[in-house]
């Protein structure tokens, strides 16, 4: 579709929302993804200069998680130019994306609108090595860490005995150091939770802040937990919005749109070319867009084929990455 096409359409959702419309979109395509991380802020910071009506700012967004500090940061920016946030989730908000949509007054998800469980793994220098590359560390979940200490403490009960051995069991699979990371972001989550919650006009209040974040964490019981929007406005308490048709139909194609430019049901597969030949490749798997300007998350590398012995390799080298502004 045309820029002019989708310019279009968000034109046509500001008009209806009486907004602003920031799109925010961090591709999910198998073999070059993107993520929501720091470096998206001035590009977003950029486009909030360009508004000139900050009665309402909606982001429209589709990511499958990132950095869980990032959000804090984002919707602070935003707080700063209005009054009234909304968030719009066309399809995917996952973990990160679920932190934006606690700091948002409104959350105006679709049918296919789904949040995710804020559970993140973490990875430093001491966690366990990757047996499949000793070269890389595996992830930890924080909530499986604490599962394991609920099962403990259901099992053992209030033994002081037991539960030090349970414990020096899991410090020898794990290192300590590795589990001090594990606990304090166990206590970052929950915090910046609730201070994004405490960034809504109207805030849930304490008692209902602790139900919303003991629900996103640990009460769901899987990371890949999706949640749809009727679980998230009646078992969850969060600020739901249902589009109406019309508007459905046109957060649907905005997003489809996106997801064809970037095409995100095509692995990314550089095994087309011919052999002995080297291609540079240019290829977006990001965007920020809104009526005022575009910028894209651009991979940049280079594709050889080669053939030795009689195999076929090919090598695949990422040479540069991150934000170009288009317009």
């Amino acid at each position: 579709m045309a820029r002019q096409q989708r310019l279009e359409m968000i034109k046509e959702i500001e008009r209806r929302r009486n907004s602003s419309v920031i799109c925010y979109i961090t591709g999910d395509r198998e073999n070059l993804n993107t993520r929501i991380a720091p470096d998206v802020i001035p590009i977003i910071y950029r486009h909030l200069e360009k508004l000139p009506d900050h009665r309402r700012i909606e982001i429209f967004l589709y990511t499958r998680g990132g950095d869980v500090i990032t959000p804090w940061r984002l919707v602070q920016l935003i707080r700063e130019y209005t009054g009234e946030f909304s968030v719009m989730v066309p399809f995917r908000s996952y973990s990160a994306g679920t932190l934006v949509c606690l700091g948002a007054d409104e959350i105006v998800m679709t049918k296919m609108g789904e949040l995710g469980p804020i559970d993140p793994s973490v990875v430093n220098a001491y966690n366990p090595e990757d047996p499949c590359n000793p070269s890389a560390r595996m992830p930890v979940n924080i909530e499986d860490v604490y599962s394991y200490f609920t099962l403990a403490t259901e099992t053992a009960g209030p033994n002081c005995d037991a539960m030090s051995l349970i414990f020096s069991i899991l410090a020898r699979k794990i290192h300590p150091l590795a589990l001090g990371n594990v606990h304090r972001n166990y206590l970052l989550i929950r915090s910046l939770a609730k201070k994004l919650l405490g960034l809504r006009r109207f805030g849930p209040g304490a008692e209902n802040s602790q139900i919303i974040v003991d629900n996103l964490t640990e009460k769901l019981y899987a990371h890949n937990y999706t949640i749809s929007r009727r679980e998230a406005m009646e078992d969850m308490g969060l600020p739901v919005f249902y589009p109406d048709i019309e508007l459905e139909r046109i957060m649907w194609a905005l997003y489809d749109d996106f997801a064809r430019e970037l095409q995100l049901a095509e692995p990314f597969d550089p095994r087309d070319i011919t052999n002995g030949q080297r291609r540079e490749f240019e290829v977006p798997a990001g965007v920020v867009e809104s009526q005022y300007g575009r910028d894209y998350f651009i991979y940049s590398g280079l594709v050889e084929r080669k053939i030795y012995n009689g195999d076929t390799q090919i090598n695949v080298d990422i040479t540069k990455q991150g934000w170009h502004m288009v317009d």
